[in-house]
This record gives C-alpha cells, structure tokens and sequence, in this order.
C-alpha cells in the first residue's frame, strides 16, 4: 500500500531541527491537498446521486474505524448546527463502537461480522446513503459494511487513499485521495487523513448544495443556537428579503428562527404558508421564491 510505504527522505527526520521537520510535514500537507484536484468530478457525482437518493426519509450513515472513522464522524455531526440535517437521519458506525472515538480498540477494525451486524441493525432501506472511509481501502470493518449495505440496497461511496483496494472496487461511487507515503512511515493521521478530511468537506457541503440548503452563498437552513448565530441569521433574512432591521427581526422571531420561513414570512406571507411553501419545494428556498413569484406573475 502507498500509505504504508517508507519514504527514505526522511529516515533522519528525528535528527532535523524541529522547525525543518515541520516545514517537511507542512508541504506533505498541501501535496495531500492536491492530491484531491483529480477527484472534484467524482466527488460531485457522488454528492448529485446522494441527493438524488436521499428523499424525504434517506439516512446519510457514516461507516470506518480509528482516524477515518473519527473524521467521518466529525464531518456528520457537523451537519446539524450547519444546515440542520436532522440528527435521525445521521447514523455512524465506528469499529469497536463509540468509545473508539476517544480510543484506540484493538482489533475492532477486523470484525467483519460486528460490521454486517452493525448495519443490519440500521434496517438499511434504498433511500440510506452509505459512507465509508479507510485510509488503506481495505480495512475489513468498513469494506465489509459497504459491502453488504450495497446488497441491501443503500447507495455507497467509499473514500480511499490507495488504488485498486477493496473499499474503491465494492462502493458504487469512489473518491481516490491518493496521498502515497507518510512522511512517518504508516501515519495516515496525517496526509491521509488531511486528504479524507478534505473530502468529506467537499462531499458533504455539495450535496447540501444539491438539497437546496444553501441559497446566494448563504447557510440559509442553519440552526440558530447562540447570539452570534442569531445576529447572522437576522442579517441574512434582512439582505435576502430586502427589508429593514426592526421587521427582519420580527420575521425570524415569528418564524421561530428559521431563517428560510423567515424571509418568506418578511416579504409577507402568514406563517403556516410559508411553511407550506418550503415544505412543497423540499426545504429550498430558491425554489419556494421560484413559486411564490410565479404566483405573483
């Protein structure tokens, strides 16, 4: 495997100066990065088959183990504050279970049977989205996962940083961060996981794109949960409305601090319609002012 590979460049790297070390580690950094470039096409079919799939009901299911399955992790949960994914359509699937994401279990990412269960347990339907991550493309846990969350018919995209393994071959769609050798030998925390990191960002945040959360650079479905979130959401129903401070407030207040019922509701419409018109455009914006201008007309 590349991300196993010992790079004979920095056999001595314990011998540098520290701050030539880093400066090493620094450029293994930014080569994991552009390790990716090759990849936007098939990050962005994964994502429009995602939303494709994902309906009124479809679960996104993260699946890996140690760092992958952290990352993973982290890029899941951070869909809710940021476009309020709701928290029953997040499963994750750590090997050795959720203490694993603050430690290492050992031997959890071999059970092949504990990830077959593991997603049966999920009562997988066609509507679930599987995605599994392994730096090595083949650790058995996850390769195993998407494997039989294919047969049950969710639709799987693996996230890999060596070719022609497993995870690449068995997943319907496939990112390929081929990162090669770690500067320490075997340390995928490090490219590799700055390359998955990376995808997950990308992978995730284009199919919010493509489910219509986002509207004119804006987190228009973000969850209001702190002062500084308020200020940004009542700025934001005031620039896309195009009313003033005092009735932008009052919009989003009414609305109860959804920023997309609360821009419809500032530009004049009762609040049970305006819930009414984003329910009948799955939650977009764009599409509900599509309607409510065709209405207009």
């Amino acid at each position: 495997m590349n991300t196993e590979t010992l790079d004979a460049r920095y056999l001595d790297l314990d011998q540098w100066p520290t701050e030539s070390a880093v400066e090493a580690m620094l450029e293994g950094q930014m080569a994991a990065i552009a390790a990716i470039q090759s990849q936007t096409a098939a990050i962005a079919r994964a994502a429009e088959a995602a939303a494709a799939r994902l309906g009124q009901d479809g679960r996104l299911i993260y699946v890996g183990a140690g760092t992958s399955g952290r990352l993973a992790v982290q890029d899941g949960t951070e869909l809710n504050p940021t476009f309020c994914w709701p928290m029953k359509r997040l499963v994750f699937l750590m090997a050795g279970g959720f203490g694993a994401l603050t430690e290492a279990y050992e031997g959890a990412e071999d059970n092949v049977e504990a990830a077959r269960a593991d997603i049966d347990a999920c009562a997988i339907t066609p509507s679930d989205v599987v995605i599994g991550v392994a730096a090595s493309g083949q650790t058995p846990y996850t390769v195993a996962a998407v494997r039989h969350a294919r047969t049950l018919g969710a639709l799987t995209i693996g996230i890999a940083n060596n070719p022609g393994t497993a995870l690449i071959e068995q997943a319907e769609h496939h990112v390929l961060a081929d990162t090669g050798s770690e500067i320490l030998a075997g340390s995928t925390r490090m490219k590799a996981g700055t390359a998955q990191k990376a995808v997950l960002n990308l992978l995730s945040t284009a199919l919010m794109l493509r489910l219509g959360f986002v509207y004119r650079g804006r987190m228009v479905a973000m969850r209001v949960s702190n002062a500084k979130l308020l200020r940004r959401a009542r700025r934001m129903v005031q620039e896309l409305s195009g009313v003033d401070a005092e009735v932008a407030i009052h919009a989003l207040g009414v609305a109860e601090n959804d920023i997309r019922c609360g821009v419809l509701v500032a530009m004049g419409l009762p609040l049970d319609e305006a819930r009414a018109l984003l329910d009948a455009h799955q939650g977009s914006l764009r599409d509900a002012l599509h309607a409510l201008d065709a209405r207009k007309a």
